[in-house]
């Protein structure tokens, strides 16, 4: 079975391996974790970490919405 594998945050202390059907096993990057040894032994290397990227920011009127508000709403209950 071939395996990738990335390291899952900025301080590669854990591992995401995939397989080839995508099943994801989290990997804590301690020596005395059996699949990290494993890993080591293997030859296999890691990608690095990406930072997902930012969320674009939200509109007023969704903000307004997440709130539970419509446009509407916050207008009378600003009394506009």
């Amino acid at each position: 079975m071939t395996f990738t594998y990335t390291f899952a945050n900025a301080k590669d202390t854990v591992l995401k391996r995939e397989d080839e059907q995508g099943n994801i096993v989290w990997i804590p990057t301690d020596p005395a974790n059996t699949d990290y040894a494993k890993f080591l032994s293997s030859g296999a290397e890691a990608e690095p970490y990406v930072a997902p990227p930012e969320p674009e920011p939200l509109t007023a009127e969704e903000k307004l919405a997440k709130a539970g508000l419509t446009v509407d709403e916050l207008k009378e209950l600003l009394g506009l």
